[in-house]
């Protein structure tokens, strides 16, 4: 079998052109067409053309905040381990991950509640604008939405794609609801990597 031969550091231009060629014509307008590109990238499904779903500017919006330092919550430690820290910290931003926080883990339990529940809540404590990038748990995202419904200040955005079959549909259509800006990948498709993947190509886009 024949293959192509690509030295490592053309790999992902390659992968990028390829990806655009069977996109078949249709584009978006930056960035928003490096989010779609840089999520079928991750995980070689051309759904997320179709499944992600923007708030008003929301991929523009999504840029500006990180270029102002604006921190960025996970749900998972994956979705922060695959986030370019570096890169998000010249901006002044950092990631922040409270899911096994001792005094997290001892609430849930107490509550009876999911971690993502209470890590979202002290999550809400952080100052300045804040991005929730919640590739997991459909609890992070009923937790953002009742806060902010009890009167907390919406999120600076929401990137809601958390993967899987239990309250996943329900929890992505209820965050859209909650009149904070939203990238989100309707249906059950998702993942740590995908949240972490919006959050790249936000941090890396030079527009």
């Amino acid at each position: 079998m024949a293959f192509e031969i690509v030295k490592p550091e053309d790999i992902e231009k390659r992968s990028m052109e390829i990806i655009t060629s069977e996109l078949r014509g249709r584009t978006w307008d930056e960035p928003r067409f490096s989010i779609i590109k840089r999520c079928i990238h991750t995980s070689a499904d051309f759904d997320y053309a179709d499944n992600l779903t923007f708030s008003d500017n929301a991929e523009n919006t999504g840029v500006e905040l990180i270029r102002g330092g604006a921190h960025i919550v996970t749900d998972t430690k994956m979705a922060a381990a695959g986030i370019n820290k570096n890169r998000l910290r010249s901006f002044g931003g950092e990631v922040h991950c409270y899911i096994s926080d001792e005094d997290v883990v001892a609430e849930a339990r107490d509550r009876g509640v999911t971690r993502a529940t209470v890590a979202m809540e002290k999550a809400f404590e952080l100052e300045g604008p804040t991005i929730f990038a919640i590739g997991n748990a459909p609890t992070a995202l009923f937790s953002i939405c009742d806060l902010v419904k009890k009167g907390a200040t919406p999120p600076a955005l929401v990137i809601g794609v958390p993967v899987g079959f239990v309250n996943i549909t329900e929890a992505k259509e209820e965050v859209m609801k909650i009149g904070a800006p939203y990238i989100v990948a309707r249906g059950r498709k998702g993942g740590s990597g995908i949240a972490a993947t919006i959050c790249n190509a936000m941090i890396y886009y030079n527009g």
